[in-house]
């Protein structure tokens, strides 16, 4: 029989006999499996450590340790064992057996072995092995997504929620409401249409996803529904507004509703964690190929021993008890980022405040900007 071409997977065969370790690894390695072997106890703790396996055939009666400290030994690792093993044994003791059960392992096969016995339970517990790590990928995956609709769909939401009290509390100008609710009815429509984006984009994924020659944003048009969307919300927060709209005809590389999204994230931020100041929103020039959006406040800025933390996964600017913030928000935008072939980075603003700036790569000239 000759090797298949493609890995099943890594197995590693702990033995102390050469002659076991030889025929069991042949065995094994025709079949396509990945083999690596130790004769003692220490020796398989080495192999763990510097590659996991997704399988492990312990002998276990062994001189020196045996398969009982080994196992005990792996499963007070950091993180513990995780994984299928399988005792190898000439013992047909039942209680050394039900043992063996108890400390963990998943099956045993007993010497001298049928090769079709040993190859039938190495296939099905790498099988159920491997299906479930594609099930805890999968499951990352959603739970990723939902994250990011979750978190995306909190601007436009409290957009509404911020112009509908305006106008319950009757106190707002006349001249204001249609302004309003035209708020409400963009921010709804922001909502559903970030809604179908992510479904269209995991249907694109299947098919196998969208060049970024097919994508393209103005950045001028961004900046301009960024302060047409903001403008009473900033007011009400005491901030100023100024712009520096980029030369006509700066166009990146992303979704124009992506990069709505993105920047949104660094206004939010702005209200929340520096009212009562000025926030600039620009477009620049970045490094060739390059433009940049950037978002520069007037707040307290983030010490350097937080810089270090805040694009990490649930790290909040500051510390506080709103129930609101779950800290996602410049992880998951600075993951969208690199996706895209950009980068997102802070930096301190010259006599103070913060700056986040979002560099993505120039569009195509071929492609269509909205």
């Amino acid at each position: 029989m000759t090797p298949t071409a493609t890995t099943l997977g890594n197995i590693l065969v702990v033995d102390d006999q050469a002659a076991n370790l030889r025929v069991v690894s042949t065995l094994l390695s025709r079949q396509g499996y990945r083999v690596v072997t130790a004769a003692t106890g220490e020796e398989a703790l080495a192999r763990y450590a510097e590659s996991v396996p997704d399988l492990i055939l312990l002998d276990m009666m062994m001189p020196g340790m045996d398969g009982f400290d080994v196992l005990a030994a792996l499963r007070e690792q950091v993180p513990p064992l995780r994984i299928p093993v399988v005792f190898v044994t000439a013992a047909h003791d039942r209680d050394l057996l039900l043992r063996a059960f108890e400390a963990g392992v998943v099956d045993y096969v007993t010497k001298p072995f049928l090769p079709e016995e040993l190859l039938a339970r190495v296939n099905a517990h790498i099988g159920l092995k491997l299906t479930r790590d594609r099930l805890e990928r999968v499951a990352h995956e959603r739970q990723e997504l939902v994250n990011l609709v979750a978190h995306d769909l909190k601007n436009p939401l409290s957009s509404v929620l911020f112009a509908s009290d305006i106008l319950r509390s009757q106190g707002c100008k006349p001249e204001r409401i249609p302004r309003y609710l035209e708020m409400i009815h963009d921010s709804a429509d922001d909502a559903l249409g970030y809604i179908h984006h992510y479904l269209e984009s995991q249907a694109g994924a299947l098919r196998g996803g969208q060049s970024r020659d097919d994508v393209c944003a103005d950045l001028g048009s961004t900046l301009d529904w960024l302060a047409q969307r903001y403008e009473f919300q900033l007011d009400a927060h005491g901030i100023t507004l100024k712009l520096s709209s980029p030369p006509a005809g700066a166009k990146v590389a992303i979704d124009p509703r992506v990069l709505r999204q993105l920047s949104e994230n660094l206004v939010s931020n702005a209200m929340k964690y520096a009212p009562g100041g000025e926030l600039l929103l620009a477009g620049r020039n970045g490094a060739p190929g390059f433009w940049q959006l950037v978002a520069a406040d007037r707040g307290p800025g983030i010490p350097d021993y937080q810089q270090r933390e805040l694009f990490k996964p649930f790290t909040r600017l500051v510390d506080d008890d709103d129930g609101v913030s779950s800290g996602l928000g410049l992880s998951l935008a600075k993951q969208i980022v690199v996706n895209a072939g950009g980068q997102l980075w802070y930096e301190d603003r010259p006599g103070g405040g913060a700056v986040f700036v979002i560099e993505l790569p120039e569009a195509a000239t071929t492609a269509d900007c909205c």
